[in-house]
Order: C-alpha cells, then sequence, then structure tokens
C-alpha cells in the first residue's frame, strides 16, 4: 500500500513539473523558437518553387492579381499569429486590418499543403509565393482560383471607395509614380452652384458616356472623354471635378505637371492610370506660360490625343481647368483633344440665389432686390468669396447678405476707380491728375463730364482706400483674385 501510495505521488510530482515546464516554456517563447527551427529544418528536405507578382507589369500597367493577393493577405489568420505585422486602419471607422510588414514572410495552409507569401519591396514592391514543388501541380491553379473567389466580394465592396492619386517626383526606390489616399469630397452635382438646364446636360452627357463603349469602338475611337473647365479662380472648377467623380464612383488621378520631369515620365504615369477614372491636370494655363519646364508641347498633346492614349486611355475621364482660355494655344483646345468646355463666370444675382438656398437655407429675403440691382450695376465676386462670407455668418441670414452687399459695393467702387485711372491715362501722370483736382482745373478738355467725376471720387479714394485695402488685402478669400 506504501508503494503505491509513493508511486502515486511521484507520478503526481511529475504531472506538475511538466505543467509547470509548459507554462514557463510558453511565456519565454522557447516553444516557439523550437517550432520555428522545426519547420526551418523541414523546408531544408523540400524543393520550393518561387512565384513572383509584381505590382506591375511588363508595359508599367497595373497588375489586378497584386491587388486580390494583397486583399487576400489580410484575412489570413496565420497573419494574427505572426512575429511581427503592421496594424492600419481601413474605410470605416472602427475597422483594424493587418498589413505584411516590407519583406515579411506569412504562412498559409491549402489542401494539405504549405504555402508561404513574402512582401518582398527591394525597389519594387512584389509578392512572392513559395510552394513545395511535390504540390504545384496539384494545387497551384486551384489556389489561384481560391484567392480569386475569396477576393472578388472583397473588392467589390471597395469600389465605392473612390482614392485620390497624386503624381510624386521621380524616385529610384520606387516604380511607382502615383501616391493615394481615400477620396472623400462631399461635393456632388445637387451641392455645386451651377445653372440647372447646363447642370442637367453635364450630367446627361456623363451617362450617355458611360452606355457608348460599343459606339465608340464602332467608329474607331477610344471609349474616353475630355473637358475643358474655363473661368476665374474661386469659381467652382475644382468642386465641379469632385461632383463628376461622385456622379461616376470613377477614382482620380491628379497630375501635377511642374513634377513631371520629361516627356516619357508623363507618358508613364499615364501608363499608370487604371481604368474608371478621371485624370486631372489643374491651371494648365499656367502650365503653358512656363517656360522653365523640361515638358514639352508636343508630348503634352500626345497625352490628350496620342498613340499612347488611344492605347491607354480607355474607359477614362480626362478634365482640364484654364482661368483664360485665351492664353491657351488653339491647337490645344481643338476637337479630339477637348470635347466639351464648361465656362465657370463670376457670380450673378441667380447664382447667388442658390448659394443663399445652400448655405443659408434662405430662398427669398427682403434684401434680395437690393442685391439684384448691384448685380445689374456691374458689381461681380466669386462664387468662394461670396459662399466665404455666408459661411462666417451663417447664424444670421441678415447679416449673411448684409456682408454680400458691402462686398459687392466696394468692387462696384474699385471697378469705378479702375475705370477712371484708365481714362486718365491720356491726360498725363497720376500726381498731375491730383493736383489740377485739388486746384479745381480742368482735366481734359474734351471731356468735362470725367473731371466732375474725379471731384467726385477723389475724396472717396484718399478716405476709403485704406478701409478697402483691409477689408480685402488681408482676407483669404481674396487671395486669388
Amino acid at each position: 500500500m506504501e508503494l503505491f501510495f509513493r508511486s502515486f505521488f511521484v507520478i503526481f510530482i511529475g504531472i506538475c513539473f511538466c505543467w509547470l515546464l509548459r507554462i514557463v516554456l510558453f511565456r519565454t517563447g522557447f516553444v516557439f523558437v523550437v517550432k520555428k527551427r522545426w519547420r526551418n529544418l523541414e523546408d531544408c528536405f523540400h524543393v520550393y518553387q518561387s512565384f513572383r507578382i509584381p505590382e506591375f507589369n511588363q508595359s508599367s500597367q497595373q497588375n489586378h492579381l497584386y491587388r486580390k493577393v494583397s486583399a487576400y493577405l489580410t484575412s489570413l489568420s496565420s497573419l494574427e499569429d505572426s512575429d511581427f505585422t503592421n496594424l492600419i486602419t481601413g474605410n470605416a471607422p472602427n475597422d483594424i486590418i493587418l498589413r505584411l510588414d516590407s519583406n515579411q514572410t506569412v504562412q498559409d495552409n491549402f489542401l494539405g499543403a504549405k504555402l508561404l507569401w513574402t512582401n518582398e519591396e527591394n525597389g519594387s514592391r512584389n509578392f512572392v509565393l513559395r510552394i513545395r514543388k511535390a504540390d504545384k501541380r496539384r494545387i497551384l491553379r486551384p489556389y489561384l482560383q481560391h484567392i480569386h473567389t475569396l477576393t472578388a466580394d472583397v473588392i467589390e465592396q471597395r469600389k465605392g471607395d473612390l482614392k485620390l492619386f497624386m503624381n510624386s517626383k521621380p524616385n529610384n526606390q520606387s516604380d511607382t509614380r502615383w501616391k493615394s489616399i481615400q477620396f472623400k469630397h462631399p461635393s456632388t452635382f445637387d451641392s455645386i452652384s451651377m445653372e440647372t438646364d447646363l447642370k442637367e446636360r453635364v450630367k446627361s452627357d456623363l451617362e450617355s458616356f458611360l452606355k457608348s463603349k460599343q459606339y465608340y469602338h464602332r467608329l474607331g475611337r477610344v471609349w474616353k472623354r475630355s473637358y475643358l473647365l474655363y473661368g476665374p479662380s474661386g469659381t467652382g472648377k475644382s468642386s465641379f471635378v469632385a461632383a463628376m467623380a461622385n456622379f461616376l464612383s470613377y477614382n482620380v488621378y491628379d497630375i501635377d505637371l511642374f513634377k513631371v520631369s520629361d516627356d516619357s515620365d508623363l507618358k508613364l504615369l499615364l501608363l499608370q492610370t487604371t481604368t474608371k477614372s478621371i485624370i486631372v491636370v489643374e491651371d494648365l494655363d499656367r502650365f503653358l506660360m512656363d517656360k522653365s519646364s523640361t515638358l514639352s508641347l508636343s508630348a503634352l498633346l500626345n497625352f490628350m490625343d496620342g498613340i499612347l492614349t488611344s492605347c491607354c486611355a480607355e474607359e477614362r475621364v480626362m478634365v482640364f481647368t484654364v482661368n483664360c482660355k485665351d492664353l491657351v494655344d488653339p491647337a490645344v483646345l481643338r476637337p479630339g483633344r477637348i470635347d466639351v468646355h464648361i465656362h465657370f463666370p463670376l457670380c450673378d444675382f441667380s447664382a447667388f440665389k442658390n448659394l443663399a438656398n445652400n448655405y443659408l437655407g434662405v430662398k427669398d429675403h427682403k434684401l434680395f432686390p437690393q442685391v439684384e440691382e448691384i448685380f445689374q450695376n456691374g458689381a461681380s465676386l466669386s462664387p468662394a468669396e461670396i459662399s466665404e462670407l455666408m459661411i462666417t455668418n451663417r447664424n444670421s441670414p441678415s447679416r449673411a447678405i448684409k456682408s454680400v452687399i458691402t462686398a459687392l459695393q466696394t468692387d462696384v467702387e474699385r471697378r469705378r476707380i479702375s475705370s477712371i485711372g484708365r481714362r486718365l491715362s491720356d491726360c498725363g501722370s497720376r500726381k498731375s491728375v491730383a493736383e489740377s483736382v485739388e486746384s479745381g482745373g480742368v482735366l481734359c478738355s474734351e471731356n468735362t463730364q470725367t473731371g466732375k467725376e474725379l471731384r467726385k471720387l477723389y475724396g472717396f479714394l484718399r478716405m476709403k482706400s485704406n478701409k478697402i485695402s483691409q477689408t480685402f488685402d488681408t482676407s483669404p478669400m481674396r487671395k486669388d483674385s
């Protein structure tokens, strides 16, 4: 009996020791190290074959398989068990996504076979798949089909998540020239200030474009559409581009021509754009007037309508913005390169009412007749300037409209002073004019009415010039004017 209890005690002590040893080993990570070394030893007895999946194919266009593999790897449970991985936020506020670090390897299992994925980043981005040669014929094609099936739904859900791409300066460390962020611009065709008839025609033109693939191909033309948006700064051209992107559910590629190194670089940028996208070139007139650029005009024309564009601009919308269309070479604006011209003028009374409705929730007001009268006298401000005044005074519609009236009246006076100044240019220097006014002399014998107007406005100019300067020169809304 004593022997039995002694044996039982020894077994109990052995079990407790093993349990404690297991806790110590797991807490110190010794077991994980042993497992890792065992896997490495096991791999020495197998021959692996590697498959590289680059981000871009040989023609520098995006490899769609790379995007699918990237989405698939974020769903692997083994990624959570890896020694190290990246945590990033997803599109939803509480969405957390796991992502492989540079040159990190993660394991996957499919139909009893082990597969290894490595995120290779050595000057270019690639995913490298390693499969045992003994398993390759049996699982490679079913495995790729498995990835395609699982990621199809994920990618379909992400189609509504638009992106804004911006080109960067050439860098030898990376093949891609585009950096992207999520596109969340709230502008829509309902919120922008534009004539209703023009807005409906643009929407109809875009809808027709979406359905015209077979029609364009039957004509032997590339399925693309080009728009020119022209008008002064602050008239809503950029917001209109955002409204187009939200309406079409297209990504936006914003090309800064000043960051394009040469003609070949511009071609590479076009090659790396994707279908269902809007390619935007802003302030084209400013670039064409700049003589220091290394980008030639012929390269720009070929970018708009050349052989490469015909091959790589399928299912894309191109948008060019300028402040003054008259400064642009007619060769740039010819039909074929630009299909639709849309003018964005300074604000008139009709546009003012739309802004008052959108920003203040006011469809009619007792001050509207006064605003209309000032517009009829030639006053004009950009929608951006008027919008800023309404946003600043949004808690009081009356105060907001009064601030707009003050700004419009100041603009009218500025225009009058500028007009008289031009008429005085034929009558001598400004100093002699001022002396003539103060002494009561006649400015121009052939136009005594001009002298009367100047005597009235000269005092206004001396008293109000400082006030006008302070009101607008320090205000951010006049910087673009």
